[in-house]
């Protein structure tokens, strides 16, 4: 079944006590494009979630939008500079004794000199935590194939609808083709009774002019033609491959069919036909936009 480019999938996760979220969303594009959005400090896991998405998504403008949260994650390690501790109390104990001082030093004392004690983020397994928020995006990715397919699966019943209509037109136009090249017939003979005024004249010449005019008009060849469209085109909106840009170049098949049908069928209510058929065609085509 077709997919539409449009969707939109979110999911979050953990990774040990670091909260993961991942939202994405798509856009119509004529080639993939994707565009993931993280904090700085994690940029270097941008390509592994580009490349996941590249697995899921052939075409579209995709905006991948990852939000990591680690303040409740206990990273933080406090640490206790022992040298320097040790060179505050040995010069305060020294201080102490030459000015003869109180001295009662207390751990609360020693920890207001600078650097004592040091806040330092404890190193992340950054290999795992990629592995994490790819997880988490697959499971964002699961909502967003859902999405995309139920938009097809509404693609899919507008378009085979108009193609029924299509068919329909075109089966018209074909039968009424031949009523057209009758009528025409049938207009040059009384015109030329009129002009030579007389019910003598030549049926051969009759036949032959209007076998011109039948090979000019004749539509036969763009109704086959269309009609096998029709049908390739019934087979690609059944295909679970991406068929966007085929469907897109098959529409341009049916615009020429119908311009052609258009140019020739030298009658007024071909030329109707024609004007449905081309709205139907247009429809399509809009439609067809959509498709992945």
């Amino acid at each position: 079944m077709i997919k539409s480019m449009t969707g939109y999938g979110s999911a979050k996760g953990l990774s040990g006590k670091v909260e993961i979220s991942v939202e994405l969303k798509s856009v119509n594009s004529r080639y993939l494009d994707c565009t993931v959005k993280l904090p700085r400090v994690y940029m270097a896991f941008e390509e592994a979630l580009r490349s996941r998405v590249g697995k899921s998504i052939s075409r579209g403008k995709v905006d991948v939008f990852v939000t990591i949260d680690s303040s409740k994650s206990g990273d933080i390690e406090i640490k206790l500079n022992c040298h320097l501790a040790e060179a505050y109390i040995s010069s305060l104990k020294a201080l102490a004794q030459e000015y003869d001082l109180h001295n009662k030093i207390s751990a609360v004392d020693i920890t207001r000199f600078p650097d004592v004690l040091q806040a330092e983020k404890t190193e992340e397994d950054a290999e795992q935590l990629c592995e994490d928020i790819c997880c988490v995006l697959d499971n964002a990715l699961v909502g967003f194939e859902d999405m995309r397919l139920k938009e097809g699966a509404s693609l899919y019943n507008d378009i085979t609808t108009r193609l029924d209509e299509i068919q329909r037109l075109t089966e018209l136009a074909e039968a009424v083709s031949p009523r057209s090249v009758a009528e025409y017939t049938a207009k040059l003979e009384a015109k030329i009774r009129d002009f030579l005024q007389t019910t003598e004249i030549d049926e051969q010449r009759i036949l032959t002019e209007a076998a011109i005019f039948a090979d000019r008009v004749a539509i036969n060849e763009e109704v086959v033609r269309l009609k096998s469209h029709i049908a390739q085109l019934r087979v690609l909106l059944r295909s679970n491959e991406p068929v966007g840009r085929k469907i897109d170049f098959l529409v341009q098949e049916f615009n020429r069919e119908a311009n052609t049908i258009g140019s020739k069928g030298n009658d007024a209510e071909i030329g109707k036909i024609v004007v449905e058929l081309k709205s139907e065609i247009e429809k399509i085509r809009e439609q067809a936009q959509n498709i992945e």
